[in-house]
């Protein structure tokens, strides 16, 4: 009997995560991720280490595009097994696979039209990774199951979702294994929520696993407190009021999105911020403001008692929804400061980069960030600092004020971290640091060595460990 676990994403990264358990010749993929970060977008486009036929299910942790994007590239080379996950994981992710499909598909053709025009003849034609037609052939696969509910992946493997209080539906997946008397017990964490964080309830705690996959996005530093969080982003909308600027914000569509909402609601009710327009102008966002509604069951007891008193912070006054491009259009004529929150986080794609160009060269609008930003994309590039940047093809010189809230973050940091590991009563065999910049992932294992004794390793990209 042998099992293995491969790092075939996420390692050393914070996107495109994918994990491949091996056990006694059975395959497993944990997670099935996009490559978001410039540099490795091209992994995107490479073969998978297996033949996909030859991968017996998916584990699905969340709908993230990090997490899930790249299921309907294995569907059309040759998958045809069951997606595990909870249902709101699922209704969420189907909306972001015919997000991410459209998108790729416009932004093709968007590129093909640019090189006709520019007279440039590429070395290849310029396809999308995958189409709509692609990620709906994946929609059928998803296996809907319940939170703690087991799931009989094989004969000797069953897997269990536990809420992870990172987005809608999000799960730490518990895999256990008893094949030829060989019995272990293994944590793959996706991305672990906070605790007392809005909406959502707390993480769910374990006290034994042999094996436990982390993630470290936020690995070598803690967040601000929550309080600090609403008044820095109270600061921000009564400055550029005062500026007469918009104030636009990235962001990703679930969970993230209506965070934003719920603190700006918070801060509307307590009187603290002036009732200005404020646009969710993010159609794959106001889909998921729907399936947040239809899963009351997950939220925590805060959230209850504000949908009691009829204060949803997803229908408050002054709120609008534009779902239409010719909406979005549209509020490029509007006077005055509104709040636009759009799509993507990272600034990679969407209608996002049309506020950027339409922002980014106003000294009085400010464009705020609330989540992380990898290397390589242009959301880093701006926060970095850099006086110009690229969008849609143009150059644009920085001259909005550019801000960042930490604190918004549904990922634990480093403390938060430690403090969910050690519910863990007796010293697992080993622990793989996973899902974090090279520095952030190499400082939260060496800590967790330093703080445990524990045996700790941060694997490199396509590593593969035997397990004992």
């Amino acid at each position: 009997m042998q099992a293995r676990i491969s790092f075939l994403g996420a390692a050393k990264n914070v996107t495109g995560s994918r994990h491949l358990l091996e056990v006694d010749g059975r395959r497993i993929l944990v997670d099935c991720g996009l490559y978001q970060e410039r540099q490795f977008r091209g992994r995107n486009w490479e073969p998978f280490e297996v033949p996909p036929d030859s991968i017996d299910a998916v584990l699905l942790t969340h709908a993230h595009l990090d997490h899930c994007g790249l299921l309907p590239k294995l569907v059309k080379e040759g998958f045809s097994g069951k997606i595990h996950c909870t249902d709101a994981t699922a209704e969420l992710a189907k909306i972001v696979l015919l997000d991410a499909a459209h998108l790729q598909e416009e932004d093709a053709a968007y590129k093909r039209k640019r090189h006709e025009r520019e007279g440039r003849t590429p070395p290849r034609p310029v396809e999308p990774l995958y189409t709509t037609k692609d990620a709906e052939a994946t929609l059928p696969l998803f296996a809907p199951v319940n939170y703690k509910q087991p799931v009989a992946v094989d004969h000797c493997i069953e897997a269990s979702f536990h809420d992870a209080g990172h987005i809608l539906g999000s799960s730490i997946i518990r895999v256990r294994t008893s094949c030829d008397g060989w019995k272990r017990t293994i944590l793959f964490t996706g991305d672990i929520g906070r605790n007392d964080r809005p909406i959502l309830r707390d993480p769910h705690v374990f006290t034994e696993a042999d094996y436990v996959l982390v993630e470290s996005t936020y690995g070598d530093h803690d967040h601000h407190p929550v309080e600090e969080v609403k008044n820095r982003l109270a600061q921000v909308v009564n400055d550029t009021v005062k500026r007469g600027g918009n104030l636009v914000i990235p962001s990703f569509s679930i969970q993230r999105a209506q965070e934003v909402l719920y603190f700006l609601n918070e801060l509307l009710i307590e009187d603290r911020i002036p009732h200005v327009m404020t646009v969710l102008d993010s159609p794959m966002a106001i889909r998921a403001t729907q399936v947040f509604k239809d899963h009351p069951e997950m939220f925590d007891e805060d959230m209850r008692k504000l949908l009691l008193n009829h204060t949803s912070p997803f229908s408050f006054q002054g709120l609008t929804m534009t779902m239409t491009t010719q909406q979005s259009k549209a509020l490029n004529r509007v006077r005055g400061t509104m709040i636009v929150i759009a799509g993507s986080g990272m600034c990679t794609g969407g209608r996002i980069k049309h506020h950027l160009v339409a922002n980014i060269t106003r000294p009085e609008s400010t464009i705020l960030f609330v989540g992380y930003q990898a290397v390589g994309t242009l959301g880093r590039i701006i926060v970095d600092g850099a006086e110009e940047v690229r969008i849609l093809g143009q150059t644009y010189p920085v001259q909005a004020r550019v801000e960042r809230i930490h604190g918004f973050s549904a990922h634990a940091d480093r403390d938060e971290l430690l403090a969910w590991l050690k519910n863990l009563t007796n010293p697992p065999r080993g622990v793989f640091v996973v899902h974090g910049e090279a520095e952030a992932a190499e400082q939260f294992g060496q800590y967790l060595r330093d703080q445990t004794g524990w045996s700790v390793t941060v694997p490199d990209y396509k590593d593969t460990v035997v397990l004992e």
